[in-house]
């Protein structure tokens, strides 16, 4: 058995174990990567340096992506498969596939986002913290998590990072999945909730990624493993 970061591209190998815990191999399985999974290695590509939510434009419109989100949908930009986060400002292209379940599908469809639709990369956000106040009480967060918040204000829906400083604002909808909507509804961000946005901060740094990621096809979709995480799989 070989590790499948061992694995030579374009060859076809068969998931004969997964190292690890629950949690490295329930996310896997949200890949579709289980212990009998066949799959092709393409190809050991390096890890794009930029880390942090990114702004794109979908359709005239400008929305916030968190990079966890970004990292599982792949685009074709001239001729060429690659992460989303691999673009850089001012590079456009052609969804090609959005990784793991329907229900990824459905909160990334609500940005107008979908397979076969054309996106631009505007910019990657920079470090800052959101101050929120929400029943009278601050609360702290990252722009990558409330890019899952939206908003009504002024007869607007918008993600609540396009609120400006000052404004108050009624939560329209928190997308995501179940742990994400609990951890918001604990801080008091749920539906019909009056929020408003104090201030931006600085934000520390965020880490550069390094290493490769392992790009395969599971049947007709194209996926990305994290380096971390491949190497957890044993293959024949």
């Amino acid at each position: 058995m070989k590790r499948l970061t061992e694995v030579e591209p374009e060859t076809k190998v068969v998931v004969k174990k997964i190292e690890g815990g629950s949690e490295i191999k329930a996310s896997l399985g949200d890949l579709g990567i289980e212990e009998g999974t066949e799959l092709t290695l393409l190809a050991l590509e390096p890890v794009h340096v930029h880390v942090g939510p990114i702004s794109l434009k979908v359709a005239d419109k400008e929305v916030i992506l968190s990079q966890g989100w970004a990292d599982k949908i792949l685009v074709e930009k001239e001729g060429a498969i690659l992460p989303l986060l691999r673009l850089e400002k001012g590079d456009k292209g052609i969804v090609k596939s959005i990784e793991v379940g329907g229900g990824f599908k459905d909160w990334i469809s609500e940005l107008g986002i979908s397979e076969g639709q054309e996106v631009e990369f505007l910019t990657h956000i920079p470090d800052e913290i959101l101050v929120l106040k929400v029943d009278e009480k601050e609360i702290k967060m990252g722009p990558g998590r409330l890019s899952r918040v939206w908003v009504e204000a002024e007869g607007k829906v918008m993600q609540i990072n396009y609120l400006e400083e000052g404004k108050k604002a009624k939560v329209s909808k928190v997308t995501g999945g179940t742990r994400h909507k609990q951890e918001m509804e604990e801080a008091g961000i749920k539906e019909g909730a009056e929020i408003a946005l104090v201030r931006r901060e600085k934000g520390e740094a965020l880490p550069k990624r390094r290493g490769n990621y392992v790009l395969a096809k599971l049947g007709e979709q194209l996926i990305t493993i994290g380096h971390g995480m491949a190497e957890k799989i044993l293959v024949e």
